[in-house]
């Protein structure tokens, strides 16, 4: 069978499978063993079993359910109304004031947390009712938490970078370093739109506070101490070389884990769901990565990869015209598939055209992250859409309106970083030295 045609039912069949709501796991399991079994002279059972180990018996992805647990302790403590707390006084004389504080506070637990939905869920448990009791603009307040909440998987550490980073057997210390720039470019952006919108709508955000000395803004920030020591520390071993990106996942627990005894909400009850949580949901995304190594298995067994990259490089296409067809793919992806399942269906076959193409594996991952950051509010499976819609009662529907022109802002970064990569490959290439 040509490999086109043979590329085009082992994808038929996985939509399939997804469309019958088979695991996402399983069905990638599944599509392996039939291109195995059926038209390669392998064993599928022995390489089944080979690419379960090797996707498991990985040092790096021990980083993975460590990350996860940290943001899940960070989630069940007060840290978020401190980081509210100790943010609001600082942007009083700001154009949309406190409505930055969902930007700022996404950003520092995003930080810490490595998780998009966790970032949401919490800033916004706290800053919507906030920001409602002091007559700010609900729907600006919806898209900002909305598309803000998505830098927990752009600013380091992130499980989504982890996950990437397994895949396309990049250096995470890399990934990590490549995600800070950008993720600041993408604050500011969220934030200048917030400041435009403020000053064209005067009257739909409300009168400014009390006037605080520098003094009485510096004790009310004392709330953020606990969490920026943490972020510093995290980031500061790691760039040092003390430690490396799964070690800095076990300090980042120990630091939450720290943080939450130290400010007494520590308990027996949030430790052991925190606990649980992490270890359901690296399950699952460890499962997803052992089905996605047993279809990289078979297809490198089928050549359909290099195929695949030979016809792309025989289109003779620009570097900007296979980053627009990439753009377009994950777009239409993000609207039934959540993050990690995006990367880990389509490595196998994105990876060696990116490679052929002459890309950096680096920058291609943060250029995945903020596709990814897409799907996060994209109807109909857009996950932060679904946590706000959980929190307010508002149909998902309506939240992806709100979001709109923050989707904006994420469609500019993707085109900066792209015309402008070193914005990606600046800082690593700075501390730890080019590439080779």
């Amino acid at each position: 069978m040509d490999l086109v045609w043979l590329g085009a039912f082992l994808l038929g069949v996985m939509l399939l499978f997804l469309a019958g709501g088979v695991w996402i796991a399983m069905t990638l399991a599944i599509v392996g063993w039939i291109g195995q079994a059926f038209f390669t002279n392998t064993l599928p059972g022995k390489n089944l079993f080979s690419a379960f180990w090797e996707s498991s018996a990985s040092w790096e992805l021990a980083a993975l359910p460590l990350f996860i647990w940290m943001g899940e302790i960070l989630f069940r403590t007060r840290l978020s109304e401190q980081m509210f707390e100790g943010l609001a006084p600082w942007l009083e004389r700001v154009p949309g004031r406190l409505m930055h504080t969902t930007i700022l506070g996404c950003g520092v637990f995003g930080s810490v947390s490595g998780s998009s939905a966790a970032t949401c869920a919490t800033i916004a448990k706290v800053a919507l009712p906030e920001l409602k009791r002091r007559g700010y603009d609900e729907q600006m307040a919806l898209g900002s938490l909305a598309t803000a909440g998505t830098l927990g998987i752009l600013i380091p550490p992130s499980i989504t970078m982890v996950v990437y980073a397994v895949a396309a057997d990049a250096s995470i210390i890399r990934i990590f370093l490549a995600g800070f720039l950008p993720g600041l470019l993408l604050m500011v952006l969220f934030s200048g739109y917030i400041a435009w919108w403020s000053l064209a709508h005067p009257d739909r955000v409300p009168a400014a506070g009390e006037r605080l000395s520098f003094g009485q803004k510096l004790k009310r920030s004392g709330s953020l101490i606990p969490v920026t020591l943490l972020i510093v520390f995290i980031v500061w071993v790691l760039l040092a070389g003390w430690a490396t990106a799964t070690e800095c996942a076990a300090f980042g627990v120990l630091g939450s884990l720290a943080i939450a005894a130290g400010g007494r909400m520590l308990s027996w009850k949030n430790f052991w769901e925190g606990l649980t949580s992490a270890t359901r949901v690296s399950c699952m995304i460890m499962f997803i990565l052992a089905g996605a190594a047993f279809l990289t298995k078979t297809m490198a067994f089928t050549g359909i990869p290099r195929e695949l990259a030979d016809w792309v490089n025989g289109l003779g296409l620009s570097p900007y015209a296979l980053i627009a067809m990439l753009t377009v793919l994950y777009l239409v992806l993000g609207t039934a598939l959540d993050g990690i399942s995006m990367i880990v269906l389509t490595s196998a076959v994105v990876l060696p055209m990116i490679q052929k193409a002459g890309f950096d594996l680096v920058w291609f991952g943060i250029f995945i992250v903020l596709l990814v950051e897409i799907a996060e509010v994209t109807p109909p499976v857009g996950f932060n859409l679904f946590v706000l819609q959980n929190l307010t009662g508002k149909d998902s529907n309506v939240i992806a309106r709100a979001a709109l022109p923050f989707f904006g802002c994420l469609v500019v970064c993707i085109g900066l970083i792209t015309v402008f990569p070193q914005i990606v490959t600046w800082l690593p290439d700075v501390v730890m030295g080019k590439s080779k």
